[in-house]
């Protein structure tokens, strides 16, 4: 599905009228499996970045497994959207609404719901308001197949068969990567640069934590590792600067 989605206009759009209610949404950039660098942490991998024709952003994740939903990386990507939004010298309350997005294959939250909103609250004697600091957390109940929109949408999300979805958005995506010959092959490219990129990540976190060891040489590490020495030394400075 987030290969489905990238360059995609329509069918984010879909999607986000869907869950969101926003009618009008028009999308500017659609962005899938884009890395948010954070140079004083850890960096996080975003499944779908989008950006309306508003500036409001957008994380979509797309999780099957409910460990990949937890609430504290929710609001790590929230965080992360919001500090890259700014860029220096704007004002803090020009900051425009974010919006992180868990689609989940299960009910993590428990309740039955189809969309669970988070949100901020200030608690008074009185009772409790908004904040209204335009920071979103939704989650989508991939289980959910009520007789409605969402309940639709969720169908497809699941669904093998391009011929039994719902939105022909969605189909004409799913068709061409499963059944057209071009778009098998370009789906096998894609999940081979995947593999190979998650491969790669996983040597460069193994090179990092053997340079802060500090026991082994960096000739050597870059042999363990399948890394060139030129990535090894940059690891070794990139730690060097966050040490």
């Amino acid at each position: 599905m987030t290969v489905c989605l990238a360059d995609n206009h329509e069918a984010v759009e879909l999607i986000l009228r869907i869950i969101l209610g926003l009618e009008d949404i028009k999308i500017k950039s659609v962005r899938t499996q884009e890395v948010m660098k954070n140079l004083q942490g850890r960096s996080a991998i975003l499944d779908v970045h989008v950006v309306d024709s508003e500036g409001k952003e957008f994380d979509v994740e797309i999780q099957r497994s409910d460990a990949g939903a937890g609430v504290k990386r929710a609001r790590h990507n929230s965080s992360l959207l919001d500090a890259h939004i700014l860029k220096p010298g704007e004002d803090t309350e020009d900051i425009p609404d974010s919006y992180v997005i868990f689609i989940t294959e299960n009910d993590v939250m428990g309740k039955g719901q189809a969309v669970y909103h988070i949100r901020r609250y200030v608690e008074t004697d009185e009772g409790k308001e908004l904040f209204g600091d335009g920071s979103h957390i939704l989650y989508v109940n991939g289980k959910y197949r009520g007789n409605d929109e969402i309940g639709r949408l969720m169908h497809d999300f699941s669904c093998a068969d391009p011929d039994e979805m719902n939105y022909e958005t969605l189909a004409k995506r799913a068709r061409y990567f499963k059944q057209d010959e071009e778009g098998v092959k370009a789906m096998c490219k894609m999940l081979e640069d995947m593999r190979n990129e998650a491969e790669l990540e996983k040597a460069k976190k193994i090179a990092v934590c053997m340079i802060k060891a500090g026991k082994m040489p960096l000739e050597d590490i870059a042999n363990y590792t399948e890394l060139s020495l030129d990535m090894v030394e940059e690891l070794e400075r990139q730690a060097m600067q966050l040490a």
